[in-house]
């Protein structure tokens, strides 16, 4: 079978609220067979466009389409996907690894520049994510609207040195104390391990390092696993005041699968391709268990919740490596190569301000001062 995708992606700001947008057609009669997007948290324009590449090959794969010619008004993506271009910036470079992994499941794909006026059932989709994503309501998605990168929508955020005026919603974002299983550097995902006696302390001295930073806390949120809840526990006793502790399943860890519980040299030598496979694609999961890909779309919903639900405030949140590191991905316009860079030490403390007009600030990555000694 042959089918036409059309794809797009922008963001309010570059980096701002982003979203994608794909449509697949069948190449001769033009009947649209499948529409995909999204919205990407905070992202540059071509990650977003990226993005929707990736999206409307995945769905012309499931239609099981042999021949595919990609259509978009991107002329950097069209251009490196196509080789004649090389691809600089680092961040790109997996995104367009995964694109070149997916093209390799069809017999042929041929990659075309178009004008705007022609991609504009993409460019619809990916405007009314990016709404989505700066909390923006409209009547009806603007079909042609211009990406943030030429015609900044109304709320959008323009790229500026100036501190921002107003008083953002400021997340605390703690990873939980260590348990037995992180001494050990094993997988702990889905296991309900508890604190160890480390751990606990770690948790205390978080707490007394939230409370120095934070005059007022509004709520400590929570993962439902226990290592996290009693972390969650002991910095909101320290705080005092009465600050109420929330628990929010989808802070939960990364479910490892198979792999829980092991090292990673002992998942290297029992699952070597599955392994490469992981490493090298967010859309991957373990054997029975959970893709990066799925963990970020349930970040994102807390993001959502906690930024609308606590205007000008400050909230804690306790969770794990995963959930944290996608968060701080996010919040940086960074690459998935991020996730694989960045440590997050047991109890380390990050800090992450968003304000109304969708504009966000990294203030602090992994502090464990509080920790020494």
């Amino acid at each position: 079978m042959r089918v036409v995708v059309e794809a797009d992606g922008g963001a309010r700001g570059n980096p701002g609220p982003a979203g994608y947008g794909a449509v697949v057609r069948e190449a001769n009669s033009g009947e649209v067979l499948a529409e995909r997007s999204d919205t990407l948290g905070v992202a540059t324009n071509n990650v977003a466009e990226y993005s929707g590449l990736l999206a409307g090959l995945r769905a012309a794969a499931e239609l099981g389409a042999s021949e595919v010619e990609v259509r978009m008004d991107s002329k950097l993506v069209v251009e490196q996907m196509s080789g004649r271009w090389q691809i600089k910036n680092p961040g790109l470079r997996p995104l367009a690894a995964q694109a070149a992994t997916l093209v390799r499941r069809f017999e042929l794909v041929t990659f075309v520049w178009v004008p705007r006026e022609r991609n504009k059932h993409a460019d619809a989709l990916a405007n009314k994510a990016m709404d989505e994503a700066a909390g923006i309501t409209r009547d009806a998605p603007g079909g042609g609207a211009a990406k943030g990168k030429e015609q900044p929508a109304a709320g959008s955020v323009r790229p500026s040195w100036e501190p921002p005026a107003a008083t953002p919603t400021r997340l605390l974002l703690v990873r939980h104390g260590a348990t037995a299983l992180t001494a050990q550097r094993r997988y702990s995902g889905r296991g309900d391990v508890p604190l160890s006696d480390a751990g606990l302390a770690q948790a205390r001295a978080t707490g007394a390092r939230v409370k120095a930073l934070a005059p007022s806390v509004a709520a400590v949120v929570s993962s439902p696993l226990v290592r996290c809840t009693r972390t969650a526990e002991i910095i909101a006793e320290t705080l005092g005041r009465g600050v109420p502790v929330e628990v929010e399943p989808d802070l939960v860890e990364c479910d490892f699968g198979a792999w829980e519980g092991k090292t990673f040299t002992e998942v290297r030598a029992q699952w070597p391709d599955e392994m490469d496979a992981w490493l090298g694609s967010t859309e991957e999961a373990p054997p029975g268990g959970e893709s990066f890909r799925a963990v970020a779309t349930r970040v994102r919903r807390v993001v959502a919740t906690l930024h609308k639900g606590y205007p000008e405030s400050t909230v804690v949140v306790v969770s794990h490596v995963s959930p944290l590191k996608i968060l701080l991905r996010d919040a940086l316009a960074a690459g998935d190569a991020f996730l694989h860079r960045l440590y997050l030490d047991p109890a380390g403390l990050s800090i992450v301000d968003m304000w109304g007009d969708g504009g966000v600030a990294v203030r602090m990555v992994n502090e464990t001062a509080h920790l020494a000694g």
